[in-house]
């Protein structure tokens, strides 16, 4: 089992006829058939794109209403500059289209804010901004992971930091562990999907049986998460945790890395993410080398 992408998901491209687009839906393809069904560009609706790899070519429709109608496309991927990103969310969302994963980094946080408000009134998920996308291995890839450190396996991971999402993918891959999916929620401030509902997720999934959740300074996406997990095993509802917070030398007031990650008002800091979270159970490695390995201990006891 996985969450949010299987092989049967079907993924539109917003940006394929674009560099990034293209040097992307080219890589998903090669990922286990990973099934790309086309492009939308509002001025070259009709026309075809190629890829220069093998030579698969993909529709581009002039509107993602018109590609979910052709194709019966459930989730899209976002490859626009930040200026047109939230637009481009936008219309996926008045499309209906149930999962939109957007990678777009430098998306104005006014804009996030438009997007977060229309997309509460929505039924459709938004992965990002500024986020490397979610990947089920041997399954299906949305987005700009590196498809060869994956294994399928029992471990899912959730991230707000892109490189660390990889460093945990790999690290568990040589673990012998493997994933059931992993999922980068991007670092900015105003997101669509926060670590509570990849918890959630991953708590019912029957194929999920350890969790590593990433988090970084800033904000309290963490802290509400580990207070969730602390609601839930009361309930008796509990997996097998490793963690890490990225950003731990940044001095108060600074932002590191992401648009996310700022410490104000006494908030934020590692520190207290990192009580946060043991006191959640979670074991939080003392590294980012060793995400893996810390894992790897819990599941030993």
């Amino acid at each position: 089992m996985s969450i949010l992408v299987n092989k049967d998901t079907k993924v539109l491209v917003q940006g394929l006829t674009g560099k990034t687009g293209t040097f992307h839906t080219e890589q998903a393809l090669a990922y286990y058939g990973t099934k790309m069904v086309g492009g939308t560009h509002p001025k070259k609706g009709g026309e075809t794109w190629t890829s220069g790899v093998d030579g698969t070519t993909l529709p581009i429709f002039s509107s993602v209403a018109e590609g979910k109608e052709r194709t019966g496309a459930n989730a899209s991927v976002i490859y626009v500059p930040p200026a047109g990103a939230a637009a481009a969310i936008l219309e996926a969302i008045e499309a209906e289209i149930e999962l939109i994963v957007c990678i777009t980094e430098g998306v104005p946080v006014l804009d996030m804010v438009k997007v977060k408000a229309r997309l509460e009134k929505s039924n459709s998920r938004l992965i990002g901004p500024n986020c490397p996308g979610v990947l089920t291995p041997e399954e299906c890839k949305i987005g700009i992971m590196p498809g060869s450190i994956f294994s399928k396996g029992s471990v899912g991971i959730v991230s707000r930091s892109g490189t660390l999402t990889y460093e945990a993918v790999f690290q568990t891959t040589n673990e012998g562990l493997g994933q059931t999916t992993a999922v980068g929620i991007g670092g900015d401030p105003v997101k669509g999907t926060e670590f509570i509902d990849m918890l959630e997720m991953f708590l019912a999934d029957e194929a999920t049986q350890s969790i590593i959740m990433i988090g970084e300074i800033g904000g309290s996406a963490e802290e509400d998460a580990a207070q969730f997990l602390i609601d839930e095993a009361k309930k008796g509802r509990k997996k097998p945790m490793a963690g890490f917070i990225a950003g731990v030398t940044a001095p108060p007031g600074r932002t590191m890395g992401h648009a996310g990650a700022v410490i104000s008002g006494g908030k934020g800091g590692a520190e207290d993410k990192i009580a946060a979270m043991q006191a959640a159970g979670i074991r939080v490695s003392p590294s980012p080398a060793r995400i893996g390995a810390t894992l790897a201990e819990v599941l030993k006891g």
